[in-house]
């Protein structure tokens, strides 16, 4: 008899735990994977450098991106990577983080580092050539450099388009080895983020000092304080 009532009350114990297990695992498996946007490598909008190139190249192969493979994380990208990771049953943040990456065949260990010596670098250009602008206009500068760098007139990397033989003065005189101010850093990230107050300018000069007749022909968008930006 008694142990005919341990088994009464032990069974309903033992339902309980199973349907609590069995909730549990329907969680695991079923919700969609989110992504760590924290992460400390993570490739997402404002990103730029090979790693986005590789990441566009696959989902162009596979039919998820239809913009070109530029290397800059823009808002086409991030919608490619949106759609890919809805198709996977991940969760769509249009981030790239470890999840999505695996399921792209992507290591992302050595992404990280890329894109923040990139941003360094920018904010060093925009330092040099326009510490002394407001701030908006050195967020121009940076656009110039992003823009240069979406253009197939020049190189397709940041570095490759600062270091272009003859681009910028501040590289020959040793400026562009200054270290850049907080403000130059922010607007580096602001311009890395989508920023671009000169809408698609790729050239810019100061009409006060420029000697060249050829800059001085390009058609004129707008005029930033001492910057002349134009196409």
């Amino acid at each position: 008899m008694k142990k005919t009532k341990q088994k009464e009350i032990i069974y309903p114990i033992l339902c309980v735990i199973m349907i609590i297990c069995t909730i549990v695992c329907s969680v695991v498996v079923f919700s969609p994977a989110t992504e760590d946007a924290n992460a400390a490598t993570v490739i997402k909008k404002g990103s730029t450098g090979d790693m986005v190139k590789t990441i566009q190249q696959k989902l162009k192969n596979w039919g998820y991106y239809t913009g070109n493979v530029d290397g800059i994380f823009g808002s086409i990208t991030e919608s490619a990577v949106k759609y890919f990771q809805r198709t996977n049953n991940l969760y769509a943040d249009g981030i790239v983080g470890s999840k999505t990456a695996a399921a792209m065949g992507i290591n992302l260990s050595s992404s990280s580092t890329s894109s923040s010596n990139d941003t360094y670098l920018l904010a060093r250009l925009v330092y040099a050539e326009a510490r002394g602008e407001p701030y908006t206009g050195q967020v121009a500068v940076a656009s110039v450099v992003l823009n240069r760098v979406k253009s197939s007139s020049f190189p397709n990397t940041i570095s490759g388009v600062i270091y272009q033989s003859g681009a910028f003065t501040v590289v020959s005189d040793g400026q562009i080895n200054l270290t850049p101010n907080d403000t130059a850093q922010r607007a580096a990230k602001d311009a890395m983020s989508g920023w671009d107050p000169t809408s698609g300018c790729t050239f810019y000069y100061n009409p006060n000092t420029a000697t060249s007749a050829w800059i001085r022909s390009r058609p004129i968008m707008l005029q930033i304080a001492n910057h002349t930006f134009c196409l």
